[in-house]
């Protein structure tokens, strides 16, 4: 479904990333992980076109998007759930959804994919009249997650989902995204949560330093030496 192959992104001169190549298939969990800095979001940005490589390629269906703009990749079925959530906070619930789905299908089934998502999230229905900003942490992620469903998206791309929530509440995000998997949404994940998001994807890449350092299937990375080591603290 996605293929990156070996982009090179530069911030100015400073180079980002430095020949990443990845693949995501269809109706899989893809994880990416590695520390601050390690051009994880980079990677992300790149795919939705918010950033452009200044090397390599990326195909999506085997059309490439390289070039495109965000506003073309979102209607080829790619969407962006960015970190830190990105919501309008004085709009309400139902607005900020609603923002997803302005255009084409998505605009036209916009009322069936509500539903979809007041399924997946039913504290969302409750408080679709409530300010955005006025939510917790967790209930702006599921307004972040629910806008990016709205565009009915086959490849859902997550930043960080589970960053600066309550322990209590990570658990349940994970159990969701599973959820929107199964229900037919291939996802490629990035995360600091590295024992999660490995726990629940069919493969992983580690990124150090702008490079794909380490790739494989989740759970052999979980018990991988070096990963137990430097990420999980074992």
């Amino acid at each position: 479904m996605l293929r990156v192959n070996d982009i090179q992104v530069f911030y100015g001169e400073m180079q980002i990333l430095r020949g990443i190549s990845l693949e995501v298939n269809q109706g899989e969990i893809v994880s990416l992980i590695g520390s601050n800095g390690a051009g994880k979001s980079t990677t992300i940005l790149s795919i939705s076109g918010l950033i452009h490589p200044r090397k390599g390629e990326i195909e999506f269906n085997g059309k490439k998007i390289t070039d495109l703009s965000p506003f073309d990749i979102v209607e080829m079925g790619i969407s962006h759930v960015p970190e830190g959530r990105q919501l309008f906070p004085s709009l309400t619930v139902l607005e900020n959804l609603e923002m997803g789905a302005l255009r084409g299908k998505a605009k036209r089934e916009r009322h069936k994919t509500m539903e979809w998502i007041f399924q997946l999230f039913p504290i969302l229905n409750e408080r679709k009249r409530q300010f955005a900003g006025t939510l917790s942490g967790g209930e702006q992620q599921m307004v972040a997650i629910g806008r990016g469903l709205m565009s009915i998206p086959s490849l859902l791309l997550l930043d960080e989902p589970s960053l600066g929530l309550a322990p209590i509440f990570v658990s349940s995000m994970y159990d969701i995204i599973k959820k929107i998997n199964t229900e037919g949404t291939t996802i490629l994940l990035v995360e600091q949560n590295v024992f999660k998001s490995l726990s629940i994807c069919n493969r992983g890449y580690v990124l150090e330093n702008g490079a794909v350092t380490l790739k494989g299937i989740g759970e052999d990375l979980l018990q991988n030496k070096l990963i137990k080591k430097v990420y999980l603290g074992m």
